[in-house]
């Protein structure tokens, strides 16, 4: 694809648009690292972009405007740091929600999470007031344009979440515990692992890096827009998949994921210097996707006959 790229156009294989493809896919690692996490629990996460983008109205809102108490005549301000924690917090929260439905009412992930996806964005709605939050100032800004050695702080910040993560599947319990749950969740079970705790660890991660994503986005336009993080979810289910994680749950890696996030940012980059129509470009992703899948199911290793 590269390849193709490269000779199609002669801005593709520059140092600059190299830069550019990293930066935009830093904000679909973030969301994709969490549902990683969530697809090898055996679950599934539609309401990734929403969250995003009620964290990142969030953090725009404490930060431009702060929380007014009327009750007692209190303004609270925040400072960036406050902001981000905010952010992150709120998608935690509904993240831990989304598994604590899914656990305790038994309701299936892709219900719970379609309804999450409305529920979040209702409350973007109403924190914003259907408007955009505004000039949000360079030091926030800086954290979705600026560089740092050269490197745009989005690269830097889904590189380091990259490698935590990577050490969190692979060398840890919790990683273990992970994998059981989603490779046979009766037997995990039986054995004694608590199965729904890892799924409610699972969905509030899964949330928490969603808000990360909605701080990104944010910074990056210096502006909270309402409707962000929409079709969010179809790029990260999409750089899963591809990325070789089974949706059927148990098999898959963080590292696979990031070049399923390549692929498509490739993919995207691609399309959008050939000039490819925005309509296409949807058609394209939404092939690749039941191409994947396809493959998948096809697999030796998830064929019932």
């Amino acid at each position: 694809m590269i390849i193709v790229m490269a000779l199609a156009s002669d801005a593709f294989l520059t140092p600059e648009n190299g830069w550019n493809i990293l930066r935009q896919i830093s904000v679909n690692l973030c969301l994709s690292i969490g549902m990683t996490l969530i697809i090898l629990s055996g679950g599934i996460d539609l309401s990734g972009g929403a969250i995003l983008a009620l964290a990142g109205a969030v953090a725009a809102g404490l930060m431009k405007n702060g929380i007014g108490i009327p009750a007692i005549d209190v303004l609270l301000q925040f400072t960036l740091a406050g902001a981000i924690v905010g952010a992150v917090v709120v998608g935690m929260v509904l993240g831990w929600f989304n598994g604590f439905v899914i656990t305790k009412f038994r309701i299936p992930p892709f219900v719970a999470t379609l309804g999450m996806l409305s529920i979040a964005r209702g409350l973007t709605m109403l924190w914003t007031g259907g408007f955009p939050i505004t000039g949000l100032g360079e030091g926030f800004g800086f954290i979705g344009t600026g560089t740092f050695m050269g490197i745009p702080m989005p690269v830097w910040i889904a590189s380091l979440l990259v490698t935590a993560f990577v050490v969190i599947t692979k060398k840890t319990r919790f990683g273990r515990h992970l994998y059981a749950v989603g490779g046979n969740e009766r037997a995990a079970l039986l054995t004694g692992l608590r199965v729904n705790r890892v799924k409610i660890w699972v969905y509030t991660l899964g949330g928490a890096l969603a808000g990360v994503a909605g701080v990104l986005v944010t910074a990056r336009l210096d502006s909270a827009q309402p409707n962000a993080g929409m079709g969010y979810e179809l790029d990260a289910i999409a750089a899963v998949v591809i990325g070789g994680t089974s949706l059927s749950g148990g098999r898959g890696s963080i590292m696979g994921t990031v070049l399923g996030c390549l692929i498509i940012g490739v993919l995207n980059n691609g399309l959008f210097l050939l000039d490819v129509s925005p309509f296409w470009q949807q058609v394209i992703k939404g092939m690749v996707i039941l191409i994947a899948v396809a493959i998948d199911k096809a697999s030796p290793r998830n064929r019932s006959d």
